[in-house]
């Protein structure tokens, strides 16, 4: 079993493992499914590692497990590949499980089902990065929404059934018109295949309608899991009533699941249609960004703030694909990716810290907490400033390459100075968040029996804390990494 395999297989694994535990040993539960999250972690961090020396000068594909024939009479294939836009996603997903699970350890209720369904999702994840057929693909995409839907529907806030099924039914609906996409192109081929890359070859080659049809209801499919601006309205509800490790999982990894898709299916599939629509897609993102911004500053919830400001931040990404012809763009859409799921994952992290000692989430019950929990407010603004783009951090990064980018290329140049309100809007609201909690005066009568982070709190933000240093401040690894695959694609898109 290659290790591309093991990254899914072992989820699967721990799940079968942790469902077998007696549900009263829940030290047992906890520690097992650490362990069969931290392989996945360390694996993905090594490929990570190992494509970056040996595999980026290339665009090719890597680690290539098949195809293998799974289904002979429909031409389904077991076939997997990473490349320069996958194996980064895969060590952020690694990562951020682990860090996830271990931020679960106060989860006291039906433990057992929690971390099983934890893992589950994790293999999930995974499939989607790997996988290079299109029956694979839908399936990892589905399988996903299980163990989302319980995890916010059972252990979720007051309003976690309507949340949880809001969720799942916006999901299914963009998966109809992706599974009506697959069916167009498996019925066109000649001879019949669902080989994502055959498709991507070949895709230009198609009539322009259906072209079009089938990049729109890819798009409409992708935009919702993005979310794109105005698929947008299951994402502050999910997050809200999601626990914090749920959140951290959403914001992190299943919302880039949707630009993924773009870069890897509809966008090099369909040049034509990408053409055409181009203009439409960046006013959708840059709504997004705006409306994001602005909807944030409004939030009395610390939460939906958060909850709020990734639509903004994912505006940003739908900008650089828009301008698709430009490396330096959609490699700021890679960096905004990784990016937002560094900081909006710890960001979440550190509203569950908050939350679990208060039991409030409401910005103006707070006040002055800088001078009663100093290290809690050092790296809730640490990560406040990463969020809003200060200089030195991932985020500034990925905005400057994003506008750079985006005005080099795209003919209406004012949708790029707009988007740029956006950075100072989400100043704007960040800085009124750190204003309103940590600074002015304490009421120690309401707020003295709060306690400093622990450690294992500590440690689930530490080495998102590193990464966000690190790329700010020396980002040429990760460019190196992913440039051949984006001048490859960006090739593509350009037929």
């Amino acid at each position: 079993m290659g290790i591309l395999s093991q990254l899914i297989f072992i989820p699967l694994l721990g799940m079968i493992v942790v469902m077998f535990l007696p549900k009263q040993n829940k030290w047992a539960i906890r520690w097992t499914t650490t362990f069969f999250a931290a392989i996945p972690c360390v694996q993905s961090l090594w490929l990570l590692w190992d494509y970056f020396y040996n595999y980026s000068g290339s665009y090719l594909m890597a680690y290539v497990e098949g195809p293998y024939e799974w289904v002979p009479s429909l031409n389904v294939q077991y076939f997997l590949g990473v490349d320069g836009i996958s194996v980064p996603l895969l060590a952020l997903t690694g990562l951020l499980t682990l860090v996830s699970v271990v931020a679960s350890f106060n989860i006291e209720n039906r433990v057992k089902e929690y971390f099983a369904f934890f893992l589950l999702l994790e293999a999930g994840m995974m499939g989607v990065f790997v996988a290079l057929d299109f029956f694979l693909f839908y399936v990892f995409w589905e399988i996903m929404l299980v163990p989302m839907y319980f995890l916010i529907g059972v252990w979720g806030g007051p309003r976690k059934e309507y949340a949880a099924i809001k969720f799942f039914l916006y999901t299914l609906f963009g998966s109809i018109f992706m599974l009506v996409a697959i069916l167009i192109l498996y019925f066109t081929s000649e001879p019949h295949t669902l080989s994502i890359l055959e498709h991507v070859q070949n895709g230009s080659t198609l009539p322009y309608t259906l072209q079009m049809v089938c990049f729109i209801f890819f798009f409409i499919a992708f935009a919702i899991k993005v979310p794109v601006w105005p698929f947008h309205t299951w994402l502050p509800d999910a997050h809200v009533e999601a626990p914090t490790a749920v959140s951290v999982i959403l914001a992190a990894v299943l919302l880039k699941m949707g630009t993924y898709a773009m870069l890897r299916i509809s966008w090099p599939m369909f040049p034509a249609a990408l053409r055409d629509c181009a203009f439409y897609i960046a006013l959708l993102g840059l709504i997004g960004i705006i409306y994001g911004a602005l909807v944030s500053m409004a939030q009395k919830d610390l939460k939906k703030l958060v909850a709020y400001s990734s639509v903004s931040h994912m505006g940003f990404c739908m900008l650089a694909l828009a301008a698709y012809t430009s490396e330096q763009a959609i490699a700021g859409c890679m960096y905004q990716m990784i990016s937002h799921g560094l900081l909006t994952g710890a960001l979440f992290l550190l509203v569950g810290v908050i939350y679990d000692r208060a039991h409030t989430r409401e910005i103006a019950a707070f006040g002055g907490l800088g001078s009663k929990i100093p290290v809690y407010t050092a790296i809730m603004v640490f990560f406040a400033m990463g969020s809003l783009g200060l200089p030195g951090m991932s985020g500034f990064v990925s905005e400057f390459m994003i506008f750079v980018g985006s005005f080099g290329v795209l003919a209406q140049k004012w949708m790029v100075g707009i988007a740029v309100v956006g950075v100072l809007l989400g100043a704007a609201y960040l800085l009124r968040m750190v204003q309103r909690i940590f600074l002015g005066p304490f009421d120690e009568a309401k707020w003295g029996f709060l306690t400093e982070i622990n450690v294992r709190e500590t440690l689930t933000v530490a080495p998102l804390m590193v990464l966000t240093l690190w790329i700010g401040i020396y980002p040429k690894p990760l460019n190196v990494l992913m440039s051949e695959t984006l001048q490859h694609l960006i090739t593509l898109m350009a037929r």
